[in-house]
């Protein structure tokens, strides 16, 4: 029976989640089950992996896929990486505590912020968000802390604010239902900065009511999440995987929240073939290709 271990996130975090529910439906049509991988610099490390042969698939940000397949930072090498499937677009957001005075993003400057472990994918999008509003490392105090130490910190006051992963994840809600807590906006401004300037992003809403303290919608900076595998891996092992996905699209979307909408990411490749989910020119595994090829995607 092969080995299929399946690179994550944080325990509890958005591709922690993701790749459990996966892995649950696999071992009900395949027979067979995937080992969850805890990573705690989630998409970077899963490149990594890949790269060093610990894991088969891994989750990570569309926009990390591109820059291992090419060796730029903060890979110090290419990658010989190849694109699985699309996961899901997530809105990473701040959190705060509802009395506090900060109403923008701009309004961490000078804060304490709580941005996820060091040299984490999350850590990397606060330098890519920040850069493109001129916004330096030394114009606020980065804390490099886990989700779940993070969630900690600011219910004790240690930091003014938490970067958070795309919901729903299990920290939030605990976060939400243990304090009150509000969503950092943008300003309009900013917002139409870091799209000009940063092309892997996305504007997605996040509805009022989706968890505890957000109570209105809120403009957020999404960005695709894929899952991707090395050039060696099994071509049948990445055919299974993806057959799952299309097989029980529907049903990964009762169990799991974050897979609302994932029929949408895939439909690109219909009308546009191949080329829709090759984020940053990585080219899609021959085992994915069979599978798109299978469920009618791709002729």
């Amino acid at each position: 029976m092969p080995k299929i271990r399946i690179g994550t996130s944080e325990r509890g975090g958005t591709f922690w989640t993701e790749g459990k529910s996966i892995a649950t439906l696999f071992k009900r049509d395949y027979g067979i089950d995937p080992e969850i991988i805890d990573a705690s610099q989630a998409s970077i490390e899963n490149a990594k992996r890949l790269d060093a042969g610990l894991i088969e698939l891994g989750f990570m940000a569309s926009n990390w896929i591109g820059c291992a397949y090419r060796g730029d930072h903060p890979f110090n090498k290419p990658i010989d990486i190849r694109m699985v499937a699309p996961a899901n677009s997530g809105a990473m957001f701040f959190i705060t505590q509802a009395d506090s005075d900060l109403k923008y993003v701009r309004d961490l400057v000078g804060k304490r912020v709580s941005i996820g472990p060091k040299g984490s994918g999350m850590v990397q999008h606060i330098h890519t968000i920040f850069g493109a509003l001129d916004i330096s490392f030394s114009d606020f105090e980065p804390v490099y802390l886990s989700f779940l130490e993070g969630s900690e910190a600011i219910k004790n006051g240690y930091v003014d604010a938490q970067w958070q992963c795309p919901y729903p994840n299990v920290i939030m809600d605990d976060i939400s239902q243990q304090q009150d807590v509000r969503v950092l906006d943008y300003s309009p401004a900013d917002l139409k900065t870091i799209f000009e300037k940063v092309e892997f992003y996305r504007l997605e809403k996040m509805p009022g009511g989706l968890f505890r303290g957000l109570d209105k919608n809120t403009d957020q900076v999404a960005v695709i999440n894929v899952v991707g595998t090395h050039a060696r891996t099994d071509p049948e092992i990445v055919r299974q995987f993806v057959t799952t996905m299309l097989n029980n699209l529907e049903e990964l979307a009762v169990i799991n929240p974050l897979f609302i909408g994932l029929d949408r990411l895939f439909e690109p490749i219909r009308l546009y073939g191949k080329a829709a989910i090759e984020f940053g020119g990585v080219h899609i595994h021959p085992g994915a290709l069979d599978a798109y090829r299978d469920k009618g995607y791709l002729s």
